[in-house]
């Protein structure tokens, strides 16, 4: 017999279909963690084996992070790292990210998978490459698992090191021989490509810096015969471009084509420094981008063209990033800082601002397609993300998606004011913790905590963690 979900009541309910129906008095009925009818309250049948009570509250869809290293939650906020930018920042971290242990590793997913969560985000990738002192990708898969949280996985790589002309220290590479054999082991054991899937399996070479050509297209050859998606960092900062220039004598995106790694199962995170040729490039093979704007900002990488992708047709989600690189794993967060950052971008003069209307006042008419609007970063991070990870089961509440979706509460303190545009305010007034979430039909938070997991307990072990890993015990 079918395990029914009914959500009734809810103020504001943002579908995100193809009508971006935003319904008053709305509600939701699922059936086995698929959505089964959404409209008003009063046109769904009136009980169910779970029954929410969404009054005075706004109901969204589950929203999809495609960029993010859960181990460094346990490196957050360290003090020789605060004032770099990213390959003296990386520099520094590498040596104590190596010896990230099976359990501190366990404790850094849950950490970030939990914070993720309750910003109301229900589908997470994760960009893991150190797996040193035990570390593998299996603890992630676990612990993602033991949460509840719909979850891609990166069986990530670096290979080189130091001594060949990479940036990492030889002993956090891994011999490409293994990371091959050991891709094809987590994908024969965990890749679910079936319709509402809660895992699959990505591979992911961390960076141009960090592997070698022949590992990049052994990887995409192996990612293509076994039906997964690629991804890594591309276009994120200067010093990477210097070092493809001078290594290989190409631009990031010239030499990652020459690897075969252009397609619509390709996605980049970042993809801050490129050019209009390089833009219609992305939007012609398909690639799709994770915009990371806090890292971007945090680390001074700068600020990626974000509205000239979408006006291109390029596939464009959010990310929160690393930890460590953020401070955050904080969905809500993350799309309050897209808007901002894209209407940043407005007020710079050429190269890096507009060009062609860069005289006029950003409020000209003639300028309104440069505005990032709220409901625009609300898409990207729900239905973005979804187009990205190339899923049409998640990012949007209609009939036939999955039961994905997170409430907040409307009459609070954040958003006193601001309930003109109750969706709107969601994104202009300052973040909050969901109310409930739902994920697959399961209800993973209710009344502001995460009831799957004793969360205490694992914050309290997880900077026993931390510590010890900053003084090299």
């Amino acid at each position: 017999m079918a395990k029914t979900l009914l959500l009734k009541n809810a103020d504001i309910l943002v579908t995100m279909d193809a009508e971006r129906r935003e319904i008053t008095k709305g509600g939701i009925f699922a059936e086995d963690g698929l959505i089964t009818a959404v409209g008003q309250t009063k046109s769904l049948p009136t009980s169910a084996d779970t029954v929410i009570d969404a009054t005075g509250q706004i109901v969204l869809p589950g929203m999809v992070n495609t960029h993010h290293h859960l181990n460094q939650t346990l490196t957050r906020n360290l003090p020789c790292c605060q004032n770099k930018n990213l390959f003296a920042w990386l520099q520094l971290h590498y040596p104590i990210w190596t010896r990230i242990n099976p359990e501190a590793s366990r404790t850094s997913a849950l950490i970030g998978l939990g914070e993720l969560i309750l910003s109301g985000c229900t589908t997470v990738f994760d960009h893991s490459y150190l797996f040193k002192s035990g570390n593998q990708v299996d603890i992630h898969i676990e612990a993602a698992r033991d949460l509840g949280v719909r979850f891609h996985a990166s069986r990530g790589s670096m290979s080189l090191g130091k001594s060949l002309g990479g940036l990492p220290p030889d002993e956090s590479v891994e011999e490409e021989n293994f990371i091959l054999k050991d891709s094809i082991r987590v994908i024969d054991r965990y890749h679910d490509a079936s319709f509402g899937a809660l895992t699959r399996i990505v591979l992911a070479p961390c960076s141009p810096f960090t592997v070698s050509e022949a590992l990049l297209k052994e990887t995409a050859l192996l990612a293509r015969d076994k039906g997964v998606m690629l991804h890594t960092h591309l276009c994120e900062t200067f010093d990477e471009e210097r070092y493809t220039l001078e290594r290989f004598g190409k631009r990031p995106l010239e030499w990652m084509e020459e690897m075969g790694w252009l397609g619509p199962d390709v996605w980049f995170a970042h993809a801050i420094h490129v050019d209009s040729e390089e833009i219609n490039i992305f939007a012609r093979t398909g690639c799709g981008i994770s915009h990371c704007p806090s890292s971007n900002m945090r680390l001074a990488s700068g600020i990626a063209p974000v509205k000239d992708y979408m006006a291109a047709g390029v596939k464009v989600s959010l990310g929160v990033d690393g930890a460590a690189s953020n401070d955050a794993s904080n969905m809500l967060m993350e799309t309050r800082q897209a808007m901002l950052l894209a209407r940043l971008r407005m007020g710079l003069r050429p190269p890096e601002g507009p060009h062609r209307y860069s005289q006029l006042s950003q409020s000209h008419p003639l300028r309104s397609s440069e505005w990032m609007s709220a409901r625009e970063a609300l898409e990207l991070a729900t239905l973005g993300g979804a187009k990205v990870l190339n899923r049409s089961d998640i990012g949007a509440l209609e009939v036939g998606r999955c039961a994905d979706f997170f409430t907040l509460q409307l009459n609070t303190i954040n958003y006193a004011g601001g309930l003109s545009d109750p969706v709107a305010a969601v994104i202009f007034c300052a973040p909050q913790s969901a109310q409930t979430v739902v994920i697959h039909g399961q209800k993973i938070v209710d009344n502001g905590e995460i009831n799957s997991l004793d969360m205490a307990a694992v914050i309290k072990e997880h900077n026993t963690w931390s510590l010890r890993l900053l003084k090299g015990s």
